[in-house]
């Protein structure tokens, strides 16, 4: 095949892969190089001592993205992939002892609130439907778009995005939003959560992310049969049977450059060719090692990186009914908690816990009869200069804490089995540069905008995906950023 048709692709991460689904049937010959011994990059899972976990993210919410890939590649989604629809999207629960069930049914999530923290109902379904309204005249562009490319500003569909943005929505943060419209701290803390899932601060992020609830309460959350790692088996078996190649193990030396054109790569000091090359591992890496460019990398660094996260996988030997699938236990101080994150870059001593059980939806399969999987992580800082081996022990002590006061009980009693995972590893296993969960956050009005594009503009023939470029990080986001590049290729 001519070496034009010929791609490279570096990292098999959920982004990788679907870029590589989507040139494949395409007709391009598509070869996927991973540094790892399996697929995903972050989207991973382990077993031990009869428990299984998956390793990183948690809620699965769009399953249209992922069954839009299955219908381009004409092959049947049901005989890859199952899911089921979830009644409740988390449980919040708070120091004062309020649970609040978030339903993913609008109606029933706004008799909750209303009977439970106070809110007028009129009020919750008002902002669910303006977070619709947001998300499907404005959001849709920005997800389905290069915002780095002049043409996309020239159609119609950018002239009805910008009609359905609010002065509101980019001269306010998302925390201001949210107490123009709620009367309860408890509400208002509620909705500035969202903002965690671009790694962001909801007291700097701008308002525009009030459309991210919209995925929970308005279209729903959903559970993969098999836990979160069976999205990555999907994909990995619907690449291989388009003709995708794997190579795992195998890491990229550098990327071959002539007169600012990209050649192909090289391994082990033997060159492999292809015009197009695209970088499925962070950009800042990708200029830094692979283009051995300090100067790009260094403007990279200039925007301020996501928040991280500290994960325990837990085996605990005990079922606890008063927890859902996704179960979050709020600070008591959820400013202070933002600020030692991204000002002072330390790890709050009262943070926000989440733990997801997937042992919920599966027993017996997740974990041994009568226990459960716990998967329990913190927010906390990019890896700056963090001792993670004192730090992590004090984290965990307020963790548990936290757990034993909210939960009446004395958890540690019940871990059976640990395992840990800190932003240094997650920077080491999956070239996240310092170990952001999601490349750079968004904590201005034009994060957006700043975020590095799907192509290079130095570089022909490179192009990025991944939760380190545009639209950003979360399994969603980066399967919009494979169909943005693909496009562009």
């Amino acid at each position: 095949m001519k070496q034009d048709r010929k791609v490279i692709v570096i990292g098999a991460g959920v982004a990788g892969m679907a870029t590589a689904i989507r040139l494949a049937v395409k007709g391009f010959e598509v070869e996927v190089y991973e540094k790892n011994n399996v697929p995903g990059g972050k989207l991973t899972s382990f077993k031990q001592d009869g428990f299984v976990f998956d390793a990183g993210p948690s809620l699965f919410t769009a399953p249209s993205l992922l069954q839009e890939l299955f219908e381009l590649a004409n092959e049947p989604f049901e005989d890859y992939f199952s899911y089921t629809k979830q009644t409740q999207a988390n449980k919040y629960f708070y120091e004062d002892g309020t649970v609040v069930n978030a339903f993913s049914d609008t109606e029933l999530f706004a008799n909750e609130l209303s009977s439970k923290l106070g809110e007028k109902k009129e009020i919750v379904l008002k902002y669910l439907q303006n977070a619709e309204k947001l998300f499907n005249k404005t959001g849709k562009f920005f997800l389905n778009n290069s915002l780095h490319k002049i043409k996309s500003y020239w159609s119609k569909n950018f002239a009805d995005a910008f009609k359905g943005v609010k002065l509101e929505y980019v001269s306010k943060n998302l925390n201001s939003y949210n107490q123009q419209n709620f009367n309860n701290p408890k509400t208002i803390q509620l909705f500035n959560r969202f903002a965690t899932y671009n790694g962001s601060n909801p007291y700097k992020a701008p308002a525009m992310l009030s459309l991210i609830p919209h995925l929970e309460h308005n279209d729903g959350t959903f559970y993969p049969k098999g836990g979160m790692i069976s999205i990555t088996n999907a994909l990995y078996k619907l690449a291989l049977k388009k003709g995708v190649v794997f190579n795992f193990n195998t890491g990229i030396d550098r990327i071959i450059v002539s007169n600012k054109v990209v050649k192909g790569v090289v391994i082990n000091d033997k060159n492999y060719y292809a015009n197009t090359i695209i970088s499925n591992c962070d950009a800042y890496f990708t200029y830094k090692n692979l283009l051995k460019n300090d100067g790009i990398a260094d403007k990279i660094l200039k925007q301020e990186r996501s928040s991280s996260a500290l994960i325990f996988y837990w085996g605990i030997n005990k079922n606890f009914d008063q927890l859902d699938l996704h179960n979050i236990l709020f600070s008591n101080n959820y400013k202070a908690e933002f600020d030692a994150i991204f000002n002072t870059k330390h790890c709050f001593n009262d943070p926000t816990v989440y733990i997801n059980i997937t042992s919920k939806c599966e027993p017996e399969i997740m974990a041994p009869i009568g226990k459960e999987n716990w998967f329990v992580m913190i927010n906390v800082p990019a890896n700056t200069k963090i001792n993670w081996e004192k730090t992590i022990a004090i984290c965990k002590e307020n963790i548990i804490k936290k757990i034993n006061r909210i939960l009446q009980t004395n958890i540690e009693n019940f871990i059976e089995t640990e395992t840990v995972l800190h932003p240094g590893l997650i920077e080491s296993r999956t070239s996240s540069y310092l170990g952001s969960l999601y490349g750079t956050s968004s904590n201005s009005k034009f994060a957006a905008f700043l975020r590095h594009s799907n192509f290079s503009s130095t570089h022909k023939g490179l192009y990025f995906v991944g939760g380190s470029v545009h639209p950003g990080g979360g399994i969603p986001l980066c399967l919009q950023s494979a169909k943005i590049t693909a496009n562009l290729i």
